[in-house]
């Protein structure tokens, strides 16, 4: 008996609303692995056929965030901690997986795609212990003048459009996903056009940890195509450019000021480095409440 077999080749496919669809207009494109600097000229190794998104998809993916909306950003901050954390121990498991993927897609050697795994994986735990102590970091009391309480919490802006950051397939997609979700937002995400498998394996062990189908959604394909109708979507709250060139960032940015989006325009970042909460505070609304104290004596306050 000839112990030769052929390997199972993985479908990958998108990920919308908790469930794995093809994309809806049935196209895939051919992802091969980075070639170095001196062989650029040349084809890397085939790797896979990834979805390619349409402008259905986008909108479908919108609909699937908005309606996951309201329970992500209702549950309490410590469990949204609790699944973040559940998230980073599925990462774990699958580290030798997201080793090899992160390996072709970036070019990069075993040990170094090993040490941006491990970086990735501590940067989800790193935002998932955030979720409930951004409250008393940007919130709080405000001194006033009169018989007043003031006081101020920060609210998830709703559904967030996020691209991915190019050349980082993998950190720079959690760094600017994970605070996104992490403050009660829901996203859609559109993956790195030359490197989604990454984004896409990632979209499995979202699903088989406890985050709640459409709190992410994962789009592959062409990222000025994707990204247009959701800048120009009524239902997206906010985008994240992070993955658009300049040229890109402009159109999209003309297009997201006619419902008032909030906008993070790209920026040079170094993904190695510890982030700041600037990402966590970025999709943060501030609601502020006020409230009689009573009368203000002359011996002090009054309840």
């Amino acid at each position: 008996m000839s112990d030769a077999r052929l390997s199972v080749f993985k479908t990958y496919k998108l990920y919308v609303g908790g469930k794995f669809p093809r994309s809806e207009s049935g196209r895939v494109y051919e992802v091969t692995t980075k070639t170095s600097a001196a062989g650029a000229a040349g084809k890397g190794k085939w790797l896979a056929n990834a979805p390619l998104s349409s402008r259905k998809d986008a909108r479908d993916a919108v609909v699937a965030a908005r309606k996951a909306f309201g329970g992500w950003s209702g549950a309490t901050a410590y469990n949204r901690g609790q699944v973040l954390y559940r998230v980073a121990e599925m990462l774990e498991g699958r580290r030798d997986q997201f080793t090899r993927e992160v390996a072709d897609a970036e070019g990069l050697s075993k040990s170094k795609a090993a040490a941006v795994v491990d970086a990735t994986i501590d940067r989800w735990v790193w935002y998932a212990g955030w979720t409930d102590k951004i409250a008393q970091v940007v919130g709080g009391g405000n001194p006033v003048a009169g018989p007043f309480f003031n006081l101020s919490s920060p609210e998830p802006t709703g559904v967030v459009a996020v691209l991915a950051p190019q050349e980082s397939s993998f950190l720079g997609l959690v760094s600017v996903l994970a605070p996104v979700i992490a403050t009660g937002n829901t996203a859609v995400v559109v993956a790195s056009e030359k490197a989604p498998l990454p984004a896409l394996s990632l979209a499995e062990v979202l699903a088989t940890s406890d985050v709640p189908g459409g709190v992410v959604n994962v789009l592959s394909g062409r990222t000025a195509e994707i990204a247009a109708p959701l800048a120009a979507h009524q239902d997206v709250n906010a985008i994240d450019l992070a993955g658009a060139d300049e040229v890109l960032a402009k159109d999209l940015e003309i297009a997201a000021a006619d419902n008032l989006k909030r906008v993070l325009r790209p920026q040079p970042v170094d993904y190695t480095e510890t982030p700041g909460t600037d990402r966590l505070t970025a999709f943060l609304e501030t609601k502020t409440v006020w409230h009689p104290t009573g009368s203000l004596g002359a011996s002090g306050s009054s309840y």
